[in-house]
């Protein structure tokens, strides 16, 4: 009985910073705040994608992936800058350094979430009130706004930060879920994305109550293991605990990156996964890692999505074995379409200094050679900003401006280096 009473007195905070990026910008310039602002990777180009938008913007129906022309024709004042990485990663430190002098207790999600367990702390003050500080904290140091969901667990602490944006502050009891949480519609949970989503109206489930009353064993049928887990989630249920830990786990490391323009285009296609198979190396690197099967994913322009891997037979970590593996799986499975979007994965990992390869001498010496030339240009790279020594013909023709999905990964890389 004690256990369950201290499981239910957990008081969990997920905090989401309110359209992040752009309320950075707004905080570096206040002469944009009030006005329709997005951030989108090659504004320049008709076709670039809306990475994020203010919430004037958002009023006028611009939404996240949009094009750059689609916005500008919903909202023809609509401001459009490309995004500054580096400044959001400053932001992003300064916020989860105001979360830590909190609690220790402390897990990144992304740049702009994460999770605090205050059960200790809200011994001593309103949980309330220690959210209103912070939250206030956050604005007023930073100027940068954010809402938070208070709850007895993570699941619907982080359902209760989506309820009122921004600057929103939400309680969810558990005794509140039939009037606050059920009534939703089941794609709005947390969990369920739009192909869950699909198979859950298909059974016949269309809210968050639906799914918390159907029976589990119909559930499992056509969601296996994942049905009796969100009907848990729907119900209140996640023992999960807050684990600081947890961005030092990782099964895979990945990127993918959109297209300014539906293309059929060989070389563009070359160009793009040549860029990916880069970006991969390096976390792989910064990860000390390597890996022993590539996945290639494909988005066509109807929104269509395939995924295709491969097992090898040894392990990869350069950018040149990568896109080797990816390049022909990319023969095998294109269909000729237009695509839209591709994607680099490397799974199966391991850390590099437990992998021991197997050299003869000469090969080894030849390694231990490339290494120190290795060493010598990432040193460079990191003082200098670029590869001084690439060749012209090795530059990528696709704008590096444009996002890519690992940008929040690599953010929590650089969270776990500054605990350490």
């Amino acid at each position: 009985m004690n256990n369950g009473a201290e499981k239910q007195r957990r008081i969990i905070f997920h905090v989401d910073m309110n359209s992040f990026y752009a309320s950075v910008e707004m905080a570096y310039d206040p002469s944009l705040k009030g006005k329709p602002l997005a951030i989108a990777g090659n504004p320049e180009e008709r076709k670039g994608i809306v990475v994020t938008s203010s919430y004037e913007a958002r009023a006028k129906g611009v939404k996240t992936t949009m094009n750059v022309w689609q916005a500008k024709k919903l909202c023809p004042d609509l401001l459009v800058m490309r995004p500054n990485f580096s400044r959001y990663r400053a932001a992003s430190k300064a916020v989860f350094k105001i979360f830590s002098e909190y609690t220790t207790l402390v897990q990144p999600v992304s740049i702009d979430e994460g999770f605090m367990d205050v059960t200790e702390i809200a011994k001593d003050v309103h949980a309330v009130d220690l959210a209103q500080e912070i939250q206030q904290r956050i604005l007023r140091e930073l100027d940068l706004p954010s809402s938070i969901g208070i709850a007895p667990n993570k699941f619907l602490a982080k359902m209760a930060s989506d309820m009122k944006k921004p600057l929103g502050l939400t309680v969810l009891r558990k005794r509140e879920l039939p009037t606050k949480l059920w009534p939703l519609p089941v794609g709005e949970m947390y969990g369920v994305g739009e192909k869950t989503a699909t198979k859950l109206n298909k059974a016949g489930i269309y809210t968050i109550g639906d799914l918390a009353k159907k029976d589990v064993y119909h559930l499992k049928q056509f969601l296996g293991i994942n049905g009796e887990r969100l009907q848990n989630r729907a119900n209140g249920v996640d023992n999960r605990p807050i684990d600081p830990n947890a961005i030092y786990d990782f099964k895979s490391i990945g990127n993918s990156k959109t297209l300014p323009f539906d293309t059929t285009d060989d070389e563009k296609i070359y160009t793009l996964l040549k860029e990916l198979a880069n970006k991969v190396e390096q976390r792989m690197k910064r990860k000390k890692t390597v890996g022993k099967s590539v996945q290639l994913t494909i988005r066509y322009h109807d929104r269509h999505t395939i995924t295709r891997s491969k097992k090898l037979r040894y392990y990869v970590h350069g950018a040149k074995d990568i896109l080797t593996e990816v390049y022909d799986l990319l023969q095998k499975h294109w269909n000729m379409e237009p695509i839209r979007l591709l994607g680099i994965t490397v799974a199966d990992l391991e850390e590099g200094q437990q992998i021991a390869k197997q050299l003869d001498l000469f090969t080894y010496q030849n390694e231990a050679e490339k290494e120190k030339l290795y060493d010598a240009i990432d040193h460079l790279t990191s003082k200098y900003g670029k590869n001084p020594f690439i060749h012209v013909e090795d530059m990528d023709s696709v704008d590096t401006q444009q996002p890519t999905t690992s940008f929040q990964k690599d953010f929590l890389d650089d969270y776990k280096n500054d605990r350490n």
